[in-house]
This record gives structure tokens, sequence and C-alpha cells, in this order.
């Protein structure tokens, strides 16, 4: 049935409120499974442990009675893959194949929990069955992630279930400018990186008098350890394409692009099929709700070149050209797609749109800061014990997020850094892990926020090799358009280079500050404006690391291979001879010395053979080899 008026829309949002609600409560009289469909859940089977899950279901009888669905991202992904069970709302994590067979027979057949899977909270060691209840989950707040982890994101209906479309049917009731003063009232700032307010970019468009106007939503996620965008249109598309036909309204574009990744073709397929539901249903298409309002849907696969994540590059690719930045002023929202007025935001800014709308401006704004409204999704990864998608309101400190949801740095490890935004962004130390996250205040601490990647690093990491990883990257990356860029990146590598291979020099630290300033000041794009910022951030913070492998010849963290050597402590060999079986150039060899105590002689290596591979070290038990 098509649903062609704000009645049928009403009818049918009703019933899969009930039909949601009564399923998740238990009403119908059945169980309910639900497995996380994530990337990296699919990864370790996931979908492997639905089938088997149906087939177990089969055997015991039960499968008239229990249904099973794939769902979007839980965020904790490194408990994954999740397996809950409702109505009773029970989470089972790291389950594998050779677990269902007994939460079938347990939970199913038995009501019996099978606590082996339960999550156990590492502060108390208790035992945890519901989601709400973990602490990873306790201080987060979903606005833009709203859906993800509870609906079938290839079924309309449970969407609807979860509210989609009341946003666009609220936007339809008001003028387009009203829809605009909405989004300003809420605070909303681009969730992309640059932070800059979506109502005055829409407004920008809105003004210019155009027959044809475009809406794009950027999604084209690379930075590295970077999975938010991925995550929220693998688990819930819908909201996505609704805050695209909002901003559509407001402006006065009748069509839309998605430009996503190519390699994200788990969201790329989820997205197509939502579309496809939607315009099945007469939510996309002419004359939306009995209304005048007609909007398209279109899908755009990007190469995987981390430039087109510019705006401008992003549009050049859409159409059809090499992905090169384009000159600004004129900016998109007056002269962008095939030279009409195009907005373009990201997909959790797009997400974060049918909430303004559906539950009100004031409702966004209450959360956040005084100038960072809502919330923010952040990619926690590295040195961390709960790696990551999470999602927390404007204002969590650093140290909320790296040790209250994080869970603290694995093995009892000291914290040296956080880099967030990306290779875009800076480093921030423990002087900073009780500030307030937010656009301006992370740009004051020398980072930025970035489109919300956060890799914490431990006191085994080099600084001066994170920057070297994010320079390779940024080198790798450039379109190579203008030659600041171009030139002064690959300026910038040859010297981190050489300072981690020990031939370094004190005046290299000088060049690279000066190579920073210049980069920054006359690139053309964002992506070379920004690509000092690992280098000046641990040049600003950790000056005694670069100074220590340019004088010492030494790497505090025993990371750079040319400045480190692996040694065998005599005294805690027992000569059992693993490390030289396991050496790959034959540079190991016993020794004349028996320590006191033992049978065997010890074993040495031959400095000048070795090629520092560390097979030595993950051979020997008794941690006798280091590295100096």
């Amino acid at each position: 049935m098509k649903i062609d008026s704000v009645e049928k829309l009403e009818e049918r949002t009703a019933t899969c409120i009930n039909y949601f609600n009564d399923k998740l409560a238990g009403k119908d009289g059945k169980r309910h499974i639900v497995i996380c469909g994530g990337t990296g859940c699919l990864s370790n089977n996931s979908m492997e442990i639905k089938k088997k899950f149906e087939k177990r279901l089969e055997e015991k009888d039960v499968a008239y009675r229990t249904t099973v669905n794939i769902v979007g991202c839980f965020g904790f992904c490194s408990q994954g893959p999740f397996v809950k069970i409702y109505p009773e709302d029970t989470l089972y994590r790291l389950v594998t194949l050779d677990d269902v067979a007994e939460i079938v027979d347990s939970d199913i057949v038995n009501d019996t929990i099978v606590e082996r899977l339960l999550y156990v909270e590492p502060s108390t060691g208790e035992q945890v069955t519901k989601q709400e209840d973990i602490n990873f989950y306790k201080k987060q707040h979903r606005i833009a992630l709203h859906g993800c982890g509870e609906i079938n994101p290839e079924d309309v209906n449970e969407a609807l279930g979860k509210g989609a479309f009341q946003g666009l049917k609220n936007a339809l009731s008001k003028t387009p400018q009203e829809v605009i003063d909405e989004v300003l009232a809420s605070g909303i700032r681009g969730r992309g990186g640059a932070g800059f307010p979506s109502g005055r970019k829409w407004q920008f468009a809105h003004d210019v008098d155009s027959d044809e106007k475009y809406v794009v939503c950027n999604g084209d996620e690379g930075d590295p350890g970077a999975f938010m965008d991925r995550s929220i249109l693998e688990g819930n598309p819908l909201a996505v394409i609704e805050g695209m036909m909002i901003a559509g309204y407001a402006i006065g574009a009748k069509n839309g692009y998605f430009y996503v990744r190519a390699e994200y073709p788990i969201a790329v397929n989820r997205l197509k099929t939502a579309i496809r539901q939607a315009e099945d249903l007469g939510l996309i298409g002419d004359n939306i709700l009995g209304t005048d309002f007609s909007f398209r849907c279109h899908l755009r696969l990007g190469a995987g070149a981390f430039v087109c994540g510019e705006e401008t590059a992003l549009l050049n690719s859409i159409e059809g050209k090499r992905g090169n930045p384009r000159p600004r002023p004129p900016f998109p929202a007056v002269k962008g797609l095939w030279g009409q007025p195009t907005i373009i935001n990201n997909v959790e800014t797009l997400a974060c749109i049918p909430y303004i709308l559906r539950e009100g401006a004031s409702e966004f704004s209450k959360v956040g800061t005084e100038r960072s409204k809502g919330t923010k999704v952040f990619a926690l990864g590295g040195k961390v014990n709960n790696v990551g998608l999470v999602e927390v309101p404007m204002g969590t400190t650093l140290r909320e997020l790296i040790y209250d949801i994080g869970g603290g740095i694995p093995d009892g490890k000291k914290f040296k850094a956080i880099q967030t935004g990306g290779p875009s962004g800076g480093c921030l130390t423990e002087e900073f892990l009780d500030e307030p996250i937010d656009f301006d205040n992370l740009v004051q601490k020398g980072s930025m926020m970035g489109s919300g990647g956060a890799i914490v690093m431990d006191e085994d990491n080099c600084m001066v090799d994170v920057a070297k990883f994010y320079m390779e990257f940024i080198c790798d990356e450039s379109c190579g358009k203008c030659s600041p860029c171009r030139i002064g990146t690959k300026r910038m590598l040859e010297i981190l280079t050489r300072i981690t291979e020990g031939t370094g020099t004190m005046e290299d630290l000088d060049e690279l500050e000066e190579l920073s300033a210049t980069v920054k000041a006359n690139s053309l794009c964002a992506l070379g404006q920004t690509a000092s910022n690992p280098v000046t951030s641990t040049l600003t913070h950790f000056r005694d690391e670069y100074i220590a492998h340019i004088r010492d010849k030494k790497c505090p963290a025993h990371v750079c291979k040319n400045l480190m050597e692996y040694h065998i402590d005599p005294e805690k060999c027992i000569g059992c001879g693993m490390c030289a079986k396991g050496c790959p150039t034959n540079c190991i060899s016993r020794t004349d010395y028996i320590p006191e105590g033992h049978k065997l002689a010890s074993f040495e290596i031959d400095t000048t053979k070795c090629v520092k591979c560390g097979s030595c070290m993950s051979q020997c038990r008794l941690n006798a080899i280091s590295k100096r």
C-alpha cells in the first residue's frame, strides 16, 4: 500500500510501533533473537551464526515461536559478535558458531541464561545481562545512532516503528524557511570535521535563486580507524535518507546524491534496499505525503581516494571528473554540483536531522555545550580496552571517553596520548584528559574534532613514528594539484624518516616547523591545510622524543628499528634455544656462561646481524629478551 498522505503514514506508523513494541515486550508470544550485523561482526561469522540459529531452532521444534534477525552495529566492537534475546533483553557477547546450540537449548527451550557468555564488568567482576547496565553504554546518548543495534536495517517497517519519516512529516507541515530556522535553533554543526553550522549552510543554498539544487551526503569516510558513517548507514540507512529529504525540502532541491566508498559494500547494499523500499511505499518520489514536494535519491560510489572526502573534490568525482579540489569561492552552496547550489552534509549530520524535526530543536540543543550542541559519534580505538563506536554528549571529557567508556589502557600500561581528528588532527596528552570535547576546545588545544576518529596511544608508542605514519598517509592521499601539499608533505616525510632512522639533525626540527606553517597557509584544500597537525602537536608535546632520536640515537619507546637493539638477559635465559630456532638470520648463539642454578648455558644475540624482526621475543616464555 502506498503511503501517499499524512494520514496513511500515521496509520502505518502506529501499526509498526505497536508491532515493534509488542515484539520487544514479548506480547506476541514469541522469542526474538537479534544478531549484530555490522561489518566487524559479519567478519566474525555473524551471518553464519544466524543461519545456525535458524537450523537449531528447527531441530528443537521451536522455530514457530522464535524469530532471528540481523541488526546494525551494537558499538562495543571488541566484544562482538553480539546476540540479544527479547523479551528478556539478555545480551550475549563473543558468540561463536559453537555457542549457538547451547543458547538455543538453554535460553530458548529451557529459559536458562548461558552465564559464561554474559559480559563481565572488569571493575566489579559482576556478570551483566542487559546492555544498558554495561559501563560502556551508560554515559552514551544515542541520536545519530538511533535504531542502530535495534532494528533490522533492511526492514522499512521496523524503521517506521522507531519513528522514521516523522521528522519529514513535521518538516512538510512547515515552510522551508521554518525548517531552516529549526535547524539553526538546534545549533547543530557539521559532523564531517569542519564544524560549520548546518543551518547557515542550508540558508545560503535556500537564498540562491535557481531552478535546480542538490543535496549531497558525504559518505566517503577515509580516516584510518574511522567507521562512524559506515555503521550508521549499515544500522539505520533510512534515518540518513530522511535527513537528506528534509534538507532537500528546506533548500528547494528535488535530487540528492549519496557518495559512499565502494569499500563499504554492506552499507551500500543496505542503502540501496532502504531507497527501494521507501520508493515502493511512495515515501521517495513525486508528491510525497500528498504535498507538492518531490525528491529522488541517487547513489555514487567513491573509488577510495581520501581527498574525495573534501567536498569540492567529491563534487568533481560525482560529475565524472578527477577528484581534485576546486578553488573557493564560489562555495558549493552557491555553485556546486553541475554549477548549481548544493549543500553537502556528512552521514552523521544528516542522521541527526530527523531527530531535530521529530523531537524539536530545543530537545537537541539541551544536550552538549554552549557552542557545540548535541552529541558526537567517535570510533574509539588503539590502546584502549573497550574498542568500539560510542556516541556521547558534547562536553564529555577525554578522561570519561578513555576510562569510563573505553575501560582504560590494556595491561596496566600508562596513557600517553590520544589522536583525535584522524590524520588531520593532533595528539593530546595526559594534561588534557579533563578537557571537554567540543569543536572549539579541541582546536584550541592543538587538535580537532574531525569526523570522529579517536586513537589512544600508550607508553609503547613512539610519537615520532606516529607523526611519520600519518604523514605517509597524507603523502599517499594528496591529489597533487597544489605544490604546497604535494611537495611540502613529501619533504616533511623525508625529514621524519631521517629522524626515525637515526640520521636526523637538530636543524631538521626547525625545518619541520617552517614547512608545517607553509603547507598549512598555502594549500588549496583542508587536506593540505591540516596535514601538519600531527607533526606540530607531537613536536609541541613530545619534543624530547625527537631530541632523543637525534642526539642520543635512541627511540625511547623502542619502536624505530634503526635505533634499537635486542638483548638477552643471561641471568633469565635457561638455555632452551627456542629463540635461536625461530631466528631467520641465525644471529643467536649459545655462550659459555651458565647462570647460577641453571643447567644450560645462556644465549646471546649478534646485533650486527639482527634484523629486529621480534621473532625471538615472541618465542621466549621467560621474558629474557628485551629491546634497548
